[in-house]
């Protein structure tokens, strides 16, 4: 059901009609006969410390979530995953390359500065620039926006990017290749805007509370590292009237079983996830509190393919063939998830996948085919493969990473090395390359394969594991040139087929999305699988 709204959605974000799409109510509609709760006041989980709350700066959901409520872009969605206006009221294209957004001039800053067409301007120009050095900067690349890719390579200047302010309140977006999905891409974190002047006074230290400028629904109040974040009400947000939670906690608790137990003891009204261990107990126990959404994200090890021997496609392969995905996704995480074999979830707007042929074998013949490659490869009872394996500080990503490491134990004689680390000091690793084998995971930043496959292009930003495939790439560039839908998707069938193939990465399984959600949060959207959470959206309903 959720998949036809979206497609709706992106029908919208299409231009399909040349006259402008209008949206004006955002947040929070409290239904009739729902008797609020004198105390407005929500605590999340959220998993862990945040890197940053400079949107260009950041890669991960815990940062999301929070900048999400601290500043609004061109565009939202509401809890089915429907595009609706932001700072834009309206947006219109012809030939979905040229797009045109008209802002809304009662939107203001946290400051009482207007938010203007300049600001999304320096806040791309900002993303493309190398001297910011986003860990997202490859995302205006999959916009197609001009002189996106020579800017981030150094050759051009960031004024030259395809974004221009027409005037205060009209933004002009120029590509290169049609994107009809190109307004949905606006919903990610890294196109929000920064307020200039804020960001070149205080540098990298204009994300203290004292100088924080947001636009969003809610400002920065405090912020202690590694126990919360606490956000208030922006009274200067242009939709402030309808906004109904008072203030909004996070809280970076990377112990799942802590969590858990904070929520049940009323400390934490949305958890970030829950532990595996404790599911079908809770479903029983708590059945009200339990919520399993739809959610478009992938998990899965990526191999480092410039060190040896995992530059060998052998071993790589051997590797994601001993594993057994059904217990991982049944019996390790067992809230939903299914078992992957190919990168994008299948729910994706756009896919269409033909399964490869190691999926189709029991798992009794994909250890034999395991067994084979890694001797081939040279590896065996005379020189036993050893190598480390780094997840991000978890106990659920623990679980997973010491039942895979006894399953190529057990069944091929290989010893992975457990090495976790929080959260920072993990995606330092992966951006400098200093790993063999890392988890990962890659939730969609809209409802469209390219979100998945684009970051296994050669030269990407988020291409950790240095994956360099002519024959890729070819069919990515296929896909943007596509005069029709089939065509587009037999070009991202191609590309998981050559994902499958060369294996750069082993895929695990395809999320839902499974939390711990008071049941007197209103609000709370169950429908919509990118999970974007905005908190102006929500209220605490009274006791009953």
């Amino acid at each position: 059901m959720y998949k036809n709204k979206i497609t709706q959605a992106l029908m919208l974000s299409a231009g399909m009609a040349v006259a402008a799409t209008s949206f004006s109510t955002l947040a929070a509609e409290v239904p009739a006969g729902v008797k609020l709760a004198a105390k407005q006041e929500m605590v999340r989980g959220n998993g862990t410390e945040v890197e940053s709350l400079d949107p260009q700066k950041v890669s991960g959901v815990p940062e999301s979530n929070v900048i999400r409520d601290l500043l609004e872009g061109l565009v939202n969605q509401d809890g089915h995953g429907n595009l609706v206006g932001g700072v834009a009221k309206s947006w219109e294209t012809k030939d979905n390359k040229t797009w045109i957004f008209h802002l809304r001039p009662e939107a203001t800053w946290s400051n009482g500065d207007p938010v203007v067409a300049s600001d999304f301007v320096y806040a791309w120009q900002r993303l493309a620039d190398p001297k910011t050095g986003s860990p997202y900067a490859s995302y205006l690349e999959m916009t197609t926006m001009k002189n996106a890719v020579d800017i981030i390579s150094g050759k051009k200047s960031p004024d030259a990017l395809g974004v221009e302010a027409v005037d205060a309140h009209t933004l002009k977006v120029s590509l290169e290749k049609p994107v009809p999905y190109f307004a949905s891409m606006t919903v990610h974190t890294s196109m929000k805007p920064v307020n200039q002047k804020v960001v070149e006074k205080f540098g990298d230290k204009w994300t203290s509370p004292e100088n924080y400028v947001g636009n969003g629904a809610y400002v920065l109040d405090k912020w202690v590292v590694n126990e919360r974040i606490v956000l208030t009400r922006n009274t200067k947000y242009w939709d402030n009237d309808k906004t109904v939670l008072n203030q909004v906690t996070y809280l970076p608790i990377e112990n799942q079983v802590a969590e858990m137990n904070r929520f049940l003891a009323g400390e934490v009204d949305v958890t970030y996830e829950m532990p595996n261990e404790h599911f079908k107990r809770l479903v029983k126990e708590y059945p009200e509190d339990v919520k399993v959404t739809p959610y478009l994200c992938s998990y899965y090890y990526e191999f480092n393919t410039t060190k040896a021997p995992f530059d060998n496609e052998k071993v790589r392969k051997a590797l994601s063939y001993a594993i057994d995905r059904d217990v991982i996704a049944k019996f390790i995480v067992g809230k939903g998830e299914t078992p992957a074999y190919n990168f994008t979830p299948l729910a994706t707007n756009g896919l269409e996948v033909d399964m490869p042929e190691y999926s189709k074998l029991t798992q009794k013949e994909r250890i034999a085919k395991a067994k084979a490659l890694l001797e081939e490869a040279g590896y065996g009872p005379g020189n036993p493969l050893k190598f480390d394996l780094l997840y991000n500080t978890s106990e659920n990503h623990k679980k997973v990473a010491v039942a895979i490491a006894s399953m190529w134990k057990k069944q091929l004689g290989v010893t992975a090395v457990l090495e976790n680390q929080e959260w920072k000091s993990y995606l330092d690793s992966k951006r400098q390359g200093n790993f063999e084998v890392s988890r990962a995971g890659w939730c969609g930043d809209y409802n469209e394969a390219s979100t998945f496959l684009a970051i296994m292009r050669d030269g990407h930003s988020q291409n950790y594991p240095r994956y360099s495939s002519a024959s890729y790439d070819s069919q990515l560039d296929k896909a943007l040139t596509a005069s029709s839908d089939a065509e587009r998707a037999q070009a991202y069938k191609k590309a998981e087929a050559l994902l499958a193939k060369d294996m750069p990465i082993l895929p695990i399984y395809h999320y839902v999305n499974a939390r711990l959600v008071n049941p007197n949060l209103g609000g709370y959207p169950e429908n919509n699988p990118e999970d974007n959470i905005f908190s102006k959206d929500l209220y605490i309903i009274a006791d009953k």
